[in-house]
């Protein structure tokens, strides 16, 4: 089989990524719809319902959107460095945004020993990358090149507002699927059953939507590591892209790899933004479904059969 170039990786994982939404988009609006129509009792209400958990979303977005990138950095413990205080750290990030037409991002470090890097931002015009002290000192600068340039490609490819929606609408989803049960339960919406029941079928859709209202949040969670994993392959060959060298990424992850180091800061809101999962008690779950990133084997295995 013929060599995969950093092109025909991106232009794959990009339709992926775009299937991904697109399937649960639709499948945020079935639920709302058939929920509302248990409520109501006909397709109208299910409608109003599916479009009110769709505007409770966007809303939540959007303070996510414009206040989240400092809390986060808060909660890394991350400082932000001027060029004096590493000059070369900030040659390699200028030389990259160059080769991406991106701007400049601020840059910050966290003090610690394990060896870890994320970006976060709601734009390219507001990015921030933080790396640990563990990564500056033990990579070479084809690997902090690697690394860095992955980072960039998150914010190239808007990865953090696609993070921040699916979050969001996941968690709008399992909180409608959550008080439809509830409703259920304690006998709420029972008369708009009984008018729904009335015109034949009602009782097949209140099956359907309590089957689904306790399925939804599992199979809702799946699309959206499903998501991330691609964003994450989708960022590997996006720092091919910039660099023009896959060596480097592939040896800073087999290092990230065979780091032991505990990352202190990070928590299980955190995790999925780091270039490898930081909380180390969860690594068995690597291959599992509801992995955020993908094995680091398998991506180091990817880099390698790249062809420039």
């Amino acid at each position: 089989m013929a060599a995969q170039t950093f092109r025909t990786l991106i232009a794959r994982n990009k339709r992926n990524s775009l299937l991904l939404i697109a399937v649960f988009m639709v499948f945020f609006a079935v639920v709302g719809l058939l929920i509302g129509n248990v409520w109501g009792g006909d397709w109208e209400f299910g409608v109003v319902v599916a479009v009110g958990a769709a505007s409770v979303a966007f809303l939540l977005a959007l303070l996510s959107y414009y206040g989240g990138s400092s809390a986060i950095l808060g909660i890394s413990r991350a400082r932000r460095i001027a060029r004096p205080d590493d000059p070369q750290l900030h040659n390699v990030v200028e030389e990259l945004c160059i080769a991406g037409g991106l701007p400049l991002p601020k840059i910050y470090v966290i003090d610690d020993t394990a060896l870890n890097a994320f970006a976060t931002g709601r734009d390219p015009k507001h990015a921030s990358i933080a790396i640990t002290a563990g990564l500056r000192q033990k990579l070479s600068r084809d690997e902090l090149q690697g690394v860095i340039a992955h980072e960039l490609s998150h914010v190239r490819h808007f990865d953090i507002r696609y993070a921040m929606l699916m979050a969001v609408m996941v968690g709008v989803l399992v909180m409608l699927c959550d008080v439809f049960m509830r409703s259920m339960i304690w006998g709420g919406g029972r008369s708009r059953r009984r008018r729904s029941n009335s015109r034949g079928g009602g009782g097949l859709l209140v099956v359907i939507a309590l089957v689904l209202s306790i399925v939804a949040p599992i199979l809702a969670r799946i699309i959206q590591m499903a998501l991330s994993r691609q964003r994450e392959y989708l960022a590997d060959v996006g720092s091919v892209e910039l660099t023009r060298n896959p060596a480097g990424l592939a040896s800073a992850l087999a290092k990230l790899e065979s780091d032991t180091e505990v990352l202190e800061v990070a928590n299980r809101a955190t995790a999925p933004l780091y270039i490898v999962y930081p909380i180390k008690k969860f690594e068995a779950r690597a291959k599992s479904v509801f992995s955020t990133h993908p094995p680091i084997q398998d991506r180091i295995a990817r880099l390698r059969q790249l062809g420039i």
